[in-house]
């Protein structure tokens, strides 16, 4: 008797539909066959479902079995089919009505006792439920918050292989599930962090706020102990909140990548990402045998930080370049071609000196200038370009450490920051950009108008400091950023005098 159930499978972080069709025979020895390009977890299914169907009382058919998971020419991999596999072979023995699971997609893996267990994308498979005008889905109950939070699909959370077999015969008795998204967002939207916690550093804070109201990136120069890792996990809690399409989109990702946190249905705090330096290329921009995201699109719509930035390897750190740029990832393989979303805010930090002491008061370096100037040049050219900010981060003095008084919290930094990215969005609803960040030269001609004496400072600072055409790009993008913060429509020369203070690295000979 043939059946067929549609389940669905995942490529990149898009799901599609695959159709499960299962044919049981009684001609010729009995045998179990799997077809349709399955990987090697989907073939061991097939030890895992007999197990399942006999531990909750079932008579396994001893037949021909042949499943074919259609369309057959793209590669399914794990464990997902188990379920529906299972619900096949029972339909096809008469367990269960088929006719009750049209319209849904079953996905899930089982144990060997019949019980679910939680799979990986169930976000995007209920987005191609609804996609394709499908009923809803039935899948491992972990996973079933996740998938509600999609509107117009039914979501049924299965415990364990019996519940479809009921399912099937009365689909009332299950209720579907339902997330209030507005409490979810809400809720999981605190952060743990708070500007309020780090103690002097308000040259590096000032610098931080104007880099989340403009979209800049950021490379914090400091000695060992300054505080840079410590601002930089602050970040995040001073950009403007995760909207509802932001939050799908980063929850698609960090579904498939099986990143999401226990209890979390949906990501509703900016990402934070912090990668050590010795992760390979594949590993930060995505890829592999079978394409999958990397840190740079973990870290979509929120911060990738890299700690001491000239210890990654170069051609780790050349493959930025592109999702810096364009604001997401190719990745190309024989078996797919992908994209994925990598919109970010880098923030880096390094050292001075490979010792860590070079503009240090109290310790000595005792690198040569050879060393420092080799250490330096390990982060290239390019990539510098690409990061809008360079500020010095100090050790902090221990008055600041011991002062008895309360920083300024990041509720109210971020209040700021919203009105700054709240000025950009109208400005630049005609042009597809979002923020000061992503300005290309025609909209730097356009929006960045100077006052007379901010033309006379910046054509002093040009001539005297020798800053280059790069230099002059990043300084008037920032210039726009700090006039928006003060709500001023022309920048004016004390924006301009902020904006060459958070260029180091092209006031030093390197």
């Amino acid at each position: 008797m043939l059946s067929k159930v549609i389940s669905a499978a995942v490529i990149g972080v898009d799901a599609y539909l695959v159709d499960v069709e299962v044919d049981i025979t009684t001609r010729g020895m009995p045998y179990f066959s799997i077809v349709g390009l399955p990987d090697v977890s989907i073939k061991e299914s097939k030890d895992r479902v007999r197990a399942a169907i006999k531990n909750l009382g079932f008579n396994f058919p001893l037949k021909q079995i042949t499943v074919n998971l259609s369309p057959a020419d793209l590669r399914k991999e794990g464990s997902s089919f188990d379920l529906p596999l299972a619900v096949g072979i029972l339909a096809s023995e008469g367990v269960i009505s088929i006719d009750t699971l049209k319209g849904f997609i079953v996905t899930g893996e089982l144990s060997l006792d019949g019980s679910t267990k939680p799979i990986k994308g169930s976000l995007s498979m209920a987005i191609a439920s609804r996609k394709n005008n499908l009923h809803g889905l039935l899948l491992p109950y972990e996973n079933a918050d996740e998938a509600s939070v999609v509107s117009g699909v039914s979501v049924y959370g299965i415990k364990n292989l019996m519940n479809i077999v009921e399912f099937s015969r009365s689909r009332d008795a299950f209720v579907a599930v339902s997330t209030d998204l507005s409490r979810v967002m809400e809720t999981h939207a605190v952060y743990e962090e708070d500007f309020s916690e780090v103690r002097g550093q308000e040259h590096a804070k000032r610098a931080i706020e104007v880099a989340a109201s403009g979209g800049h990136n950021v490379l914090m120069i400091g000695p060992p102990g300054s505080g840079k890792t410590m601002i930089a996990k602050r970040l995040a809690s001073i950009m403007p909140p995760m909207t509802f399409d932001e939050a799908i989109e980063t929850t698609k990702i960090h579904s498939v990548a099986g990143c999401l946190r226990d209890g979390a249905p949906i990501v509703a705090r900016r990402p934070f990402r912090s990668p050590h330096h010795t992760i390979s290329d594949v590993a930060l921009i995505g890829g592999g045998h079978t394409p999958r995201p990397g840190e740079v699109s973990l870290s979509h719509n929120g911060v990738l930080f890299l700690d001491e930035l000239p210890e990654f390897k170069r051609n780790v750190l050349e493959v930025l370049r592109q999702p810096l740029e364009n604001g997401e990832v190719t990745v190309s393989r024989a078996v797919a071609s992908l994209n994925y979303q990598a919109s970010f805010m880098l923030v880096a930090a390094m050292n001075p000196c490979p010792c860590g002491y070079l503009w240090d008061t109290k310790r000595r370096c005792i690198c040569s200038p050879s060393q420092v100037h080799r250490y330096k040049s390990r982060v290239s050219g390019p990539l510098l370009d690409r990061i809008d900010i360079h500020i010095d981060v100090p050790a902090v003095a221990y008055k600041d450490l011991s002062a008895n008084y309360i920083a300024e919290s990041s509720d109210q930094i971020r209040k700021r920051v919203i009105r700054a990215r709240n000025v950009q969005l109208d400005r630049f609803k005609k042009d597809g950009i979002f923020s000061n960040g992503q300005m290309k030269n025609r909209h730097i001609r356009k929006y960045c108008h100077l006052r007379e004496d901010a033309k006379r400072l910046l054509d002093s600072a040009m001539e005297r400091l020798g800053l280059s055409a790069r230099a002059y790009t990043r300084i008037m993008k920032l210039s726009r950023t700090i006039a928006d913060l003060e709500g001023s429509d022309d920048c004016m020369a004390h924006h301009v005098s902020e904006s060459i203070q958070y260029r180091t690295l092209d006031r030093q000979t390197i």
